[in-house]
């Protein structure tokens, strides 16, 4: 190791590995509560699957893209004494998105759900009527699911056995599954393809995903779906902004090698390349799985390697980010290519894990809302293909996705966007692996399936190491960035009262 060096703490200190949203929004609260804390990232930047990239001019987020549930967001500033509006403008995107479907006919989705009501009727009689059944128990969820249940540990079972936690329970359909609860309300394929698409960035199939989820419908067509101008990238520039403000240091290209554990059962060092660090507590925003398995030793691991290669793996991604030379028409802000079969390919996801033939992707065109992300009269586009945790990709395969989606779009929109390529920059799972550690590849976090939900998700304490905690998409609340923040929040809180005996 070259040049190491100690860096003693105060009593309260904390060491926190990552700087994804959970980690950031972890040292906010620990800061304000008079912790010293210390941020370790392995990156050049803040913000994990967060971060940006820039080429020829063209900024591009390379992580999330869907900015859902605004009131998590406003709540997390307004707690430090900001607003959103203090570190980012937002827009409401309208239509929401677009989704294409057989033979290139495509559907607007509105931000105005009255309208989407209307349309609904014209494609199923009653569907109106039966829209706006579904979005009053998908409130319900949302405002139970939000408002209380994720904002819970999930350490022991007796966390939901008050009379009120139950109720909401009783209210949340956990042992319903997706599917057969939006077809209790729709028939058309249309109707239940819209619907349906929210729990894919919850890593499972309708079928597999309680329905408890409906909640994500709530957020889509009521809440609405937003864009912070200049990118994604803001949110974390502002929760840096605010940590930064509260005392928080951030040490950037600092790959954590390991973490050396006393005989008394505490993290006593953090090793890196170059430096050792000690700390109170160890906060882990890295994937989970690689903190156990490649910065422990194995007699301090909670979870076996059969224990997490027995887990439901959310998807991973190929996507591509591109320039181009011209402005593309005919797309919106978001756009769904949904004219194929998901179950056939969700099949080559979950059960059969391989190569789908003909794949569903995502294309988002944020350039369209936001001129400042691209040189002027260009456009700014990213494709994404959700693909099997474990089967990582070659130079061939992506050349051959690439073609297939590119060739797709140009005949459904008209738009012969290969002529006007300046560059495309690919990204599978062998770079979520490199960059991230991630599982498998995957690049979502766990499948929020109900056997691996709650107090069935990695515990957010190690069971093995008594001031090592836990936060991020493997453990509660679950993946997506609003439940990233909370995640944050809810480690925070369960440290200051363990450390507050």
């Amino acid at each position: 190791m070259t040049d190491t060096q100690k860096n003693p703490f105060p009593s309260k200190s904390v060491l926190i590995i990552g700087s994804g949203f959970s980690a950031l929004s972890a040292s906010c609260f620990l800061a304000k509560a008079g912790w010293n804390v210390k941020v370790i990232e392995k990156h050049d930047q803040p913000g994990g699957r967060a971060r940006t990239f820039e080429k020829e001019g063209f900024t591009f987020d390379m992580g999330p893209s869907w900015y859902w549930m605004p009131d998590v967001f406003e709540r997390f500033f307004e707690i430090f004494g900001h607003s959103v509006s203090d570190f980012y403008s937002l827009t409401r995107l309208d239509p929401s998105y677009r989704v294409f479907f057989e033979g290139g006919e495509y559907y607007d989705v509105p931000a105005d759900w009255k309208q989407l009501a209307a349309e609904f009727e014209k494609w199923e009689p009653g569907a109106a009527r039966n829209l706006e059944r579904f979005l009053h128990e998908a409130e319900i969820k949302y405002r139970e699911g939000i408002g209380n249940l994720v904002f819970k540990p999930s350490k022991s079972i007796l966390e939901f056995a008050n009379f009120t936690t139950l109720k909401g329970l009783l209210q949340l359909d956990l042992l319903s599954d997706f599917k057969k609860h939006v077809s209790r309300f729709f028939r058309h394929p249309r109707i239940l393809k819209i619907l349906e698409f929210p729990v894919l960035f919850l890593g499972a199939t309708p079928e597999k995903t309680p329905a408890l989820y409906s909640l994500m419908n709530f957020a889509d067509i009521k809440l609405g779906t937003w864009y912070p101008m200049h990118g994604m990238t803001q949110i974390v520039k502002g929760m840096v902004s605010v940590a930064e403000k509260l005392g928080v240091e951030f040490i950037y290209n600092e790959e954590v090698k390991r973490i050396e554990v006393g005989s008394n059962g505490k993290a006593q060092t953090v090793v890196t390349r170059s430096k050792t660090f000690n700390a109170t507590v160890v906060l882990a925003n890295a994937d989970y799985a690689h903190v156990e398995t490649a910065l422990l030793e194995p007699q301090w691991r909670s979870y076996s390697e059969s224990y997490w290669n027995s887990r439901v793996l959310a998807p991973s991604s190929i996507l591509f980010y591109c320039g181009f030379g011209e402005r593309v028409q005919n797309l919106k802000h978001h756009n769904l290519f949904f004219d194929e079969d998901f179950s056939v390919h969700a099949r080559k996801i979950y059960d059969e894990p391989g190569w789908p033939e003909k794949p569903l992707f995502y294309l988002s065109a944020p350039s369209i809302t936001d001129n400042s992300i691209s040189p002027e009269g260009k456009e700014n586009l990213f494709f994404l293909i959700p693909t099997a945790p474990g089967v990582l990709e070659d130079d061939a395969r992506l050349e051959h996705y690439f073609q297939f989606i590119a060739e797709k779009t140009e005949r459904f929109t008209g738009n012969p966007i290969r002529e006007k390529l300046m560059f495309k920059v690919p990204y599978g799972a062998r770079n979520f692996i490199s960059d991230y550690h991630s599982l498998k590849g995957n690049a979502y976090g766990l499948a929020n399936t109900l056997m691996q939900t709650a107090i069935l998700k990695p515990s957010i304490r190690s069971k093995k190491v008594s001031n090592l905690y836990f936060t991020g998409q493997l453990t509660v609340p679950g993946p997506g960035v609003p439940p990233s923040l909370i995640s944050g929040e809810v480690v925070a809180k369960e440290i200051l009262k363990d450390f507050s005996r």
